[in-house]
């Protein structure tokens, strides 16, 4: 039995013209509209960039789109699946569709709304923080209080921790003078008024006298 000799790629281009699609659809599953579908949604967006688009029927849940084309600078013609329900799961979307045919057949064209990119996501406000402010050490703090002119002095004074703590103690007993100059225990304030302005009274005329005694002299 003679083995008939495949066409060449110019004699399969004459047979069916190329680029070809193909849609197997299940009959049994009643996909003929849908299949229907996808034909005239690709024959309308690249009306005669394509060569033809032929329904198949088959069998067992079947819903394969393919491609025979010629790529360039070769000699034999190659088929490529453009989807598989079994393998990408369901049916195509139109749009990708096209897309996965146009990449094949043409790679620079423009499908415009179908090729229009879904906007991004804005970008999420960056959250204003505040700069930490840096934290003066004890020492710096030290420093600075050094500085004031109320402590200017303190540094440079001679005394001593004890010297100095001898002297606020001094200081804290002034009111031990008006302490003992209070009335014993059964004399009244009044008494001891009158004998201060008697002594201050004497001490006056004493002044006076010794005044007039040296301007007597002079």
């Amino acid at each position: 039995m003679a083995e008939v000799a495949s066409p060449s790629a110019a004699a399969a281009a004459a047979l069916c013209p190329l680029p070809r699609v193909a849609i197997q659809f299940c009959t049994q599953c009643k996909w003929m509209l849908r299949a229907a579908y996808f034909a005239q949604e690709l024959l309308s967006t690249f009306s005669t960039s394509l060569g033809e688009v032929a329904l198949q029927p088959a069998t067992g849940g079947t819903f394969v789109v393919t491609l025979t084309h010629l790529p360039e600078a070769a000699a034999t013609t190659s088929t490529t699946t453009l989807w598989d329900r079994k393998t990408d799961g369901g049916f195509p979307e139109t749009k990708e569709l096209k897309r996965r045919l146009r990449d094949v057949i043409e790679p620079n064209r423009d499908l415009g709304h179908v090729d229009r990119k879904h906007p991004k996501p804005a970008a999420a406000p960056a959250e204003t923080t505040m700069a930490p402010q840096d934290d003066k050490s004890a020492s710096e703090v030290t420093s600075h209080l050094k500085k004031h002119p109320a402590n200017s002095g303190k540094n440079n004074s001679p005394l001593g921790d004890d010297a100095r703590a001898a002297v606020a103690a001094a200081h804290a007993n002034t009111g031990q003078k008006e302490i003992a100059e209070a009335p014993p225990p059964g004399q009244g304030l009044g008494e001891l008024r009158q004998q201060r302005q008697q002594q201050q009274t004497e001490a006056t005329s004493t002044q006076s006298e010794n005044n007039q005694t040296c301007e007597d002299c002079a």
